[in-house]
């Protein structure tokens, strides 16, 4: 049997820190611009995602930075160590990538970078990825999700027609993590908080007893994948809305770093497949 030739390491764009804001006490804003990012070549998705790279254990890289040949000439546990964050906004204009970064302390990777950051301070990222975009024939929209598909429903919104019928859902910590965002007239932005309560129940607490409005609906539901994955057969077998009409995944895991999430993923993703698809 051959062996599967290895998979190419993406480009990776060095970036600057322009700009560091800090939103919620919990959510901090990272402007970042640069030469690298002057072919950025983000399109119409609203769901846009970058991998940040960091070097593992903290160290640094020889210049050129590349990962292609780190992968070829380094063990496994020294090679970049990436985290996936959602585009929240790209300006070509400006040549500035917006990045929105969910910080809990000293816990994790990525959000105490983001706390740290300083203007001048460079990273390395891939990308973009990205799938979803409102469609603007759907008779009305639905917006789901925690903390972390937050920057998603938020550029969602903002690209929603002006005549466009939405409802978001956008479950938090608690009131002090809102945040004012730009949507149509037509679009209802409800937050839930969840105190004390475990990630994701509010949230499949409201859309169990959300009246749904007839017509085409075109949904996009993120977050943690235990909510995800009751939402799903909730969407799936209750509502049955086609999965056409749905983009919905787990954007991380309670009890896992993105490392563990990634390797399990496909078996989660295909066991709840077959939990909550619809009986033929």
């Amino acid at each position: 049997m051959a062996e599967r030739p290895a998979r190419r390491a993406p480009r990776a764009r060095r970036a600057r820190v322009l700009r560091v804001e800090r939103l919620t006490p919990h959510m901090i804003r990272v402007v970042l611009g640069g030469g690298d990012l002057a072919d950025f070549a983000a399109g119409d998705c609203t769901d846009h995602y970058v991998k940040l790279l960091f070097p593992a254990g903290g160290g640094a890289y020889p210049e050129p930075f590349d990962p292609r040949r780190i992968r070829e000439e380094r063990p496994r546990d020294e090679w970049p160590v990436t985290r996936t964050y959602t585009v929240r906004r790209w300006d070509p204009r400006a040549g500035e990538l917006t990045v929105d970064f969910v910080h809990h302390g000293d816990k994790g990777l990525a959000g105490p970078w983001a706390a740290a950051a300083r203007p001048g301070d460079e990273i390395y990222l891939s990308g973009p990825g990205g799938g979803y975009a409102p469609d603007p024939a759907a008779d009305w929209h639905l917006l789901a999700g925690d903390e972390s598909a937050l920057p998603a429903i938020a550029a969602a919104l903002e690209n929603l027609p002006p005549d466009a019928r939405a409802h978001a859902f956008v479950e938090v910590a608690g009131p002090e993590e809102e945040q004012k965002l730009e949507a149509p007239a037509g679009a209802a932005l409800t937050w839930l908080h969840r105190g004390a309560e475990r990630v994701g129940g509010p949230l499949v607490r409201a859309l169990a007893g959300f009246d749904f409005p007839p017509g085409d609906v075109h949904a996009f539901v993120h977050g943690e994948a235990g909510a995800v994955r009751e939402l799903r057969r909730l969407l799936r077998r209750e509502r049955g809305i086609p999965l056409e009409r749905l983009s919905i995944s787990g954007y991380w895991r309670l009890g896992l770093n993105e490392d563990g999430w990634q390797s399990a993923k496909r078996d989660w993703n295909r066991a709840t497949e077959q939990e909550t698809e619809p009986a033929d």
